[in-house]
C-alpha cells in the first residue's frame, strides 16, 4: 500500500499510442498511475517501469473493458494500490474503416462492445466510486465532425461517448466531479497510421492549419489541462485537439 497523499488516476489501453503519453504525462503532474491494458502487458509493464524510474508511481492492470466485472475489479485494483481513485482517463478503442454497405457485424459488435459500452462500463462504475472533487476525460475523435467516408461505425459509437459525456456532467452534480471529452484529430499512432498509404498520411498531415499530424504528447497535454487545477471550471465540454481540422 502507498502512504503517499498524491491523487490517482486510471488510463484504459495505457500500454501505447495517446494513452501511454497520457499515463506518462500524468505520472510526471504527480498522479499516481494504473495503467490499464487488455493486451500488451510486456509494453504497459515497461511503461511502469520507465514512469517509477523518472520518479513516479505506476502499477499495471490487465482488464478488457467490454467486461463488467473486469472494469470492478479495475477500480478495486486503484483502490488496493493508492487507496481510491480521483481521475479517470478513457483512452482504450478501436478503430477499424469500413464502408456502412461493406461493415460486418463482427465489425459493428466490437466497435460498440469496446468504444460505447466499455466507456459505459467505466462511466458507471466511476459514477459510484470515484472520490469527490475528481475528473472523468473520455476520448471522442474530431471524426465527429469530420464524417469522413469509411468512418461510420467508429464515428457514430465516438458521437455517442459525446452524448454521455455531458448527460454524466450534469448527473454529478453536487459531487464537484467535472466530466469532460477530448476529440483528437489524425494523431501520429500506429492505430491511426497502420495500413494507411503514405500519401494519405501526408495529406491529412497536411489538411489542419497546423501542417502537422498530432502528436501523443499533444493530446496528453489537453487531458493534463483537464486533470490539472487550472482545468477545473471546464465541465461537460468536448475539446477538439487536431491542429483546427476542423
Amino acid at each position: 500500500m502507498h502512504t503517499n497523499h498524491a491523487k490517482t488516476a486510471l488510463v484504459t489501453g495505457a500500454s501505447r499510442g495517446i494513452g501511454a503519453a497520457i499515463a506518462e504525462r500524468l505520472a510526471r503532474d504527480g498522479f499516481n498511475v494504473l495503467l490499464n491494458f487488455a493486451g500488451g502487458a510486456d509494453d504497459a509493464e515497461a511503461l511502469a517501469r520507465k514512469i517509477e524510474r523518472d520518479g513516479g508511481r505506476a502499477v499495471t492492470a490487465q482488464a478488457d473493458v467490454t467486461d463488467p466485472a473486469a472494469v470492478a475489479r479495475l477500480f478495486d485494483n486503484a483502490e488496493a494500490a493508492f487507496g481510491g481513485l480521483d481521475v479517470l482517463v478513457n483512452n482504450a478503442g478501436i478503430m477499424k474503416l469500413e464502408t456502412l454497405a461493406e461493415s460486418s457485424d463482427a465489425l459493428f459488435d466490437s466497435h460498440i462492445a469496446v468504444n460505447l459500452k466499455g466507456t459505459f462500463n467505466t462511466l458507471r462504475e466511476a459514477s459510484r466510486r470515484l472520490r469527490d472533487g475528481g475528473r472523468i476525460i473520455n476520448l471522442s475523435s474530431s471524426l465527429v465532425g469530420l464524417l469522413m467516408p469509411t468512418y461510420g461505425v467508429y464515428a457514430a459509437t465516438k458521437a455517442a461517448v459525446e452524448a454521455m459525456t455531458h448527460i454524466l456532467a450534469k448527473e454529478l452534480r453536487g459531487r464537484n466531479i467535472t466530466v469532460n471529452a477530448v476529440a483528437p484529430g489524425p494523431t501520429a499512432t500506429r492505430l491511426f497510421l497502420d495500413g494507411k498509404p503514405q500519401e494519405v498520411v501526408d495529406r491529412l498531415a497536411k489538411a489542419a492549419p497546423l501542417e502537422r499530424l498530432g502528436q501523443p504528447d499533444d493530446i496528453a497535454a489537453v487531458v493534463s489541462f483537464l486533470a490539472g487545477a487550472d482545468g477545473g471550471w471546464v465541465n461537460g465540454q468536448v475539446l477538439r485537439a487536431n491542429g483546427g481540422i476542423i
